[in-house]
C-alpha cells in the first residue's frame, strides 16, 4: 500500500475545488487542512490550476497536506499537473496511459469509473483505487452491488455525499469520498467567512470517522 492510498484509507475524504479563484485559494486550503482534511484535489478545468498546486505544494509541504490534480482527461493533462507538484492524479473517466504514467512515476492514480469492467480494467492497469463516478445518479445501492464481488478493489465515491448520508456510503464499502461544492462553499470563501469552511470541513470529519 502506497502512501497516498494509506492516507487515503486513513483519512477518508477528499475535497475536490473546482472553480476556487486564486486569490483565495491559499486560506481556503488552510481553512480545509484546519477542519481535518488532508487530501486536496484542485481540478484542472479550475482557471490557473496548476499555479495553484504548485503554491500549495510550497506552502503546506509534504507536512500538512498532500495535494492532487483532479480532472486528468490524458496524459497531456497529467504532465502538467505532476510538474506542477501533484502527488496524485484524479479523473472522471479511465485512461490507462495515464495511469501507466503515474505507475512509471510513483504517482498515485485513481481514474473515475462506473462499470464493473472498467473497475477490473482500471485495476489491471495499476491503479491502486478507483474513482466510482457519478455517484449521485448510481446510489448507495449500486456500489454495495460492485463492492460484493470486487471488495479487493478500494473505491473512492464522488458525488451526492452530503452530511446525512456520508455513512452510507462507508456502509455500502467505500474507502472514501470525494466532495465538492456540500464540504467546500465557494460563497463563503469568497466572502471571507473561513472559520465556517473549517466547521463545515469538521462536521463532515467527524461523521466519516463515526462509521
Amino acid at each position: 500500500m502506497s502512501e497516498l492510498l494509506d492516507m487515503l484509507h486513513q483519512h477518508k475524504i477528499v475535497a475536490i475545488l473546482r472553480g476556487i479563484e486564486a486569490q483565495n485559494a491559499d486560506r481556503a486550503a488552510q481553512a480545509i487542512i484546519d477542519g481535518g482534511v488532508r487530501l486536496l484535489e484542485v481540478t484542472m478545468n479550475t482557471e490557473g490550476a496548476t499555479a495553484i498546486i504548485n503554491q500549495w505544494r510550497t506552502k503546506f509541504g509534504d507536512g500538512e497536506a498532500r495535494i492532487g490534480a483532479g480532472t486528468v482527461l490524458d496524459v497531456e493533462m497529467a504532465r502538467e499537473a505532476v510538474a506542477a507538484g501533484a502527488q496524485f492524479l484524479i479523473s472522471p473517466n479511465l485512461d490507462e496511459e495515464v495511469i501507466a504514467y503515474g505507475v512509471e512515476r510513483g504517482i498515485s492514480v485513481w481514474p473515475g469509473c462506473m462499470t464493473p469492467t472498467e473497475i477490473v480494467r482500471a485495476w489491471k492497469a495499476g491503479a491502486e483505487a478507483v474513482k466510482v463516478f457519478p455517484m449521485a445518479s448510481l446510489g448507495v445501492k449500486y456500489l454495495a452491488e460492485i463492492r460484493a464481488p470486487l471488495n479487493n478493489i478500494p473505491m473512492l465515491a464522488t458525488g451526492g455525499v452530503d452530511i446525512d448520508n456520508i455513512g452510507d456510503y462507508f456502509r455500502a464499502g467505500a474507502c472514501a469520498v470525494g466532495m465538492g461544492s456540500k464540504l467546500v462553499n465557494l460563497d463563503w470563501i469568497r466572502g471571507g467567512e473561513y472559520d465556517r469552511v473549517t466547521e463545515r470541513v469538521r462536521q463532515f470529519v467527524e461523521a466519516a470517522a463515526s462509521v
